[in-house]
């Protein structure tokens, strides 16, 4: 081949190599979509429905299994100050945690208080089952137990009389209010604001869940790693009944 004709075939040849290398631009001119509606007109695959169905019929035994029951109906809403229910979760949250916390540091909780918002459904009188638990707290908050001073108390005390409301407090609270002051006594003692107190609660509301600030900034903050729904739950199948009671501890004057 003649001199010329290689250089044309040549250049040719990397123009070709040069045209099929560049990048070429492109735009989305159209879009289309189809929607599938997920239904019972959607036929089953047998093989995955016969792998679940032995964990779904597990589930919902163990949902449904009776764990306790309740004498009469245990309901937030049966005092004004107080209620049965808050009552009874105050108290079963102190009576399981204390030992958790005693153990960690050698001390006793002074008491427990949390948030009448937080409890999501009642208790009626019959059979109590798993199911209930996850009605009265679909949440998944842990105890905490913080160091308070005796100011951060003070603050407690007004939020529960500006608040007006059967906030959970356990049995070891006695607090009455009146128009123009309050009385407090902390394990049959009364308040002492040159102390500091040992509260349990929930780590939603110690970050200051339900304008609950007081909580927030603790002398100290121990964590104690159980939520308060397995609480419950363990509460629950530990007696054979439920009882809970107005007895005062929150009132007015």
């Amino acid at each position: 081949m003649p001199t010329t004709l290689k250089r044309i075939a040549i250049v040719f040849c990397l123009s070709i190599l040069f045209i099929s290398c560049k990048n070429e631009k492109y735009a989305v001119v159209k879009i289309t979509a189809k929607t599938t509606a997920i239904d019972s007109t959607l036929a089953s695959v047998n093989a995955i429905t016969e792998t679940i169905a032995p964990y779904k019929e597990k589930m919902i035994n163990e949902i449904n299994t009776i764990i306790s029951y309740a004498s009469k109906d245990i309901v937030r809403t049966d005092g004004r100050l107080e209620s049965s229910l808050g009552n009874l979760l105050a108290d079963l949250s102190y009576e399981r945690s204390n030992p958790i916390f005693h153990k960690l540091t050698g001390k006793n909780i002074d008491f427990a208080m949390f948030n009448y918002g937080g409890i999501r459904a009642g208790i009626n009188k019959g059979a109590v089952i798993n199911r209930h638990a996850f009605e009265l707290m679909p949440f998944e908050n842990l105890y905490v137990v913080v160091e308070l001073t005796g100011e951060k108390i003070t603050e407690l005390v007004h939020y529960l009389i500006k608040g007006n409301t059967a906030h959970p407090l356990s049995k070891h609270i006695r607090l009455t209010i009146s128009d123009s002051d309050f009385d407090l006594k902390i394990n049959n003692i009364p308040f002492d604001k040159n102390k500091s107190y040992y509260v349990l609660t929930t780590d939603y509301l110690q970050s200051g869940g339900d304008l609950m600030n007081f909580f927030k900034t603790p002398l100290k903050r121990y964590n104690l790693e159980y939520k308060m729904r397995d609480c419950i739950v363990d509460y629950f199948k530990s007696v054979d009944t439920l009882k809970s009671y107005l007895d005062g501890r929150f009132n007015r004057k």
